[in-house]
């Protein structure tokens, strides 16, 4: 007689002992952790290292840096002086919170401000794993088209905050297809809480906006 497994209510039921882990531990640590998440190519390594650099006197960051092999991204992450653990997920198209659990125990976590979780390349995977993160935060970047939130509507409806990385592209090209207001339009649809800021990773427009946000994050969860 054979017993029926659901595997994949396993895997989720495991994961999910992981990410209540790790969500006390920063919880009682009172630490911000965003689970960043977008397709290849959104611009989320530029994002981050932009964003330490010029926070670093403000806001002590660190980065858990995923990729599914190589760890050129945290590289250019160490180059900024920041902490960060690479993790490469041999394959799978997304982090897990096990994973997660095991790269906060390799850092200095009592004397960061700001966790930064940069998950595998793919807007479909990583939104169905919760790592424990205080948030979840999507970017999308004008060359892939004004319909993503349309088509992937599960990482918006999830997420904090839509990143619209590469606005100058709109500007200086004139040619990317890419309409601003539909994209917030139809994130709002799913999402009527979520925080938009166009950005550009290349020329800092926009920039000042979702520093303002992250610090302000950053004082809520410490009480300040």
């Amino acid at each position: 007689m054979y017993k029926k497994v659901d595997v994949g209510k396993k895997i989720l039921s495991a994961n999910e002992e992981y990410a209540l882990k790790n969500s006390r531990l920063l919880a009682d640590q009172k630490k911000l952790c965003l689970n960043m998440i977008s397709s290849p190519g959104s611009g989320k390594t530029t994002i981050l290292t932009r964003t330490i650099r010029e926070l670093k006197d403000k806001i002590k960051i660190c980065v858990i840096e995923g990729d599914i092999q190589t760890d050129l991204d945290a590289e250019k992450i160490r180059a900024t002086k920041a902490p960060v653990v690479q993790i490469e997920t041999k394959g799978s198209c997304h982090l897990s919170a096990a994973q997660v659990s095991g790269a906060l125990e390799n850092l200095p976590v009592d004397n960061l401000d700001l966790i930064f979780i940069e998950n595998v390349g793919n807007l479909v995977c990583p939104s169905a794993f919760e790592l424990g993160e205080t948030g979840k935060i999507v970017v999308l970047s004008v060359a892939e088209g004004d319909d993503k939130p349309a088509k992937y509507p599960a990482i918006f409806a999830k997420s904090k905050v839509l990143l619209i990385n590469k606005t100058d592209l709109l500007e200086t090209v004139g040619q990317v297809d890419f309409d601003v207001e539909r994209v917030k339009a139809d994130a709002r649809k799913l999402n009527k809480g979520i925080e938009i800021f166009p950005i550009s990773a290349k020329t800092g427009a926009g920039f000042d906006s979702w520093y303002d946000w992250l610090k302000e994050s950053v004082k809520n969860i410490r009480g300040d």
